[in-house]
């Protein structure tokens, strides 16, 4: 895909990112909804199913709009404003919020994120390390990341800055920085469409058949191996292969986005309200006990909370939602920088593409996968 072959004429955005990144919430949405629900096997198997590329497709495109990062001041402005101030509001906002509801007696401290907020925290670090990745030869970069990743899931880091998942996460933030227009083209490929098919298939067989035979830890990747109770051989082994098989479900997902504007594309310029807002509603269900209800556990109870995890994360991706957050997601802190004409045509060329990057419109992610401390 060239740079603007898929865009709308004059719009200055792709449809097909914007696509992309509002489906992807939808499953980060889903499947933070069907945690409560794993004692049945086909939601673990879903759960397991999502979390095994879900974020790797935000992290993935994260990466890719970030190839122009270069510290520039409008960037670093951005990165301040766009993730570590969201990140500062939200890590308290939740803490307080889980102390206030479920008594949980928790600290506030920006050095361990909870919950779902350990995204933004990954993101801020690999946006910085971004120029040092693009000066490698792509070859170095990605053997480098891939066995910084394997280190990470050797050691039992702990939980500071959730530097586990940092760097377990980091080879598919790099595969991002190194793709280029037409890496996205190859995805339109029939070929391609018709193989994502039965890898998807296959791919959730698998996970219905790997109940009771592994932990769906292993796609949180907020573990090491010596936490699974697995030898390094075989955590090595098991982390590589859960990295192909991610990239295969991430290309497989991917090839059947809509490239067209459809009725959700514009809601996909809102998906990082939908992730850093979701979780509120999520953990209020399960702390208030609302999950403990029989009706919720059976088929039509688990259909009944697919279908409202979907209708949360359009809702929270709609535009009244977003400008009724926007001072605690995207706030303006012009009164903090020193004004710049450069710094105001970065910012300016950066807002442009806010809603193409996963960064600053989303998540990974989140996830939105399970935090460091309890959840």
């Amino acid at each position: 895909m060239t740079e603007g072959s898929a865009r709308e004429q004059g719009s200055g955005r792709d449809p097909f990112f914007d696509n992309a990144k509002l489906l992807a919430m939808v499953l980060v949405v889903v499947g933070h909804a069907w945690q409560p629900l794993k004692d049945s096997r086909a939601v673990w198997a879903g759960y397991l199913f999502i979390y095994s590329f879900h974020m790797p497709v935000f992290i993935v495109l994260s990466g890719y709009f970030s190839r122009s990062f270069a510290s520039k001041p409008g960037q670093v402005k951005r990165l301040v404003t766009g993730i570590a101030v969201p990140y500062a509001i939200f890590e308290t906002l939740y803490t307080l919020y889980g102390n206030l509801v479920d008594d949980r007696g928790n600290d506030i401290s920006l050095l361990s994120p909870w919950y779902l907020t350990w995204f933004l925290v990954a993101l801020f670090v690999w946006r910085l390390t971004a120029p040092l990745w693009l000066v490698m030869r792509w070859y170095v970069a990605l053997g480098l990341s891939v066995a910084i990743a394997l280190t990470g899931a050797a050691n039992e880091i702990g939980a500071v800055l959730n530097l586990d998942r940092i760097l377990q996460f980091l080879p598919f933030f790099v595969i991002g920085l190194l793709m280029r227009p037409e890496h996205w083209e190859m995805l339109r490929a029939r070929w391609v469409r018709v193989a994502a098919v039965p890898v998807m298939a296959a791919a959730a067989g698998v996970a219905y058949l790997a109940k009771g035979r592994m932990t769906s830890e292993w796609a949180v990747r907020s573990k090491s191996w010596g936490e699974l109770h697995v030898p390094w051989p075989a955590g090595a082994a098991m982390s590589l292969a859960l990295l192909i098989c991610s990239l295969l479900l991430v290309a497989a997902f991917l090839a059947w986005v809509p490239r067209h504007r459809t009725w959700f594309t514009a809601l996909g310029a809102g998906t990082l309200y939908a992730y850093l807002l979701h979780g509120l509603a999520i953990r209020t269900a399960a702390w208030e006990g609302w999950y403990d209800a029989a009706f919720w556990h059976s088929p039509t109870g688990r259909l009944a909370v697919t279908v409202l995890g979907v209708g949360l994360a359009l809702f929270l991706s709609s535009a009244p939602v977003r400008k009724v957050f926007r001072p605690l997601v995207e706030p303006r802190l012009d009164w903090v920088f020193v004004p710049s004409r450069r710094a105001g045509n970065s910012t300016a060329n950066d807002r442009t593409r806010r809603g193409s990057q996963v960064g600053a419109g989303v998540a990974g992610s989140a996830t939105t996968t399970s935090a460091a401390r309890s959840s």
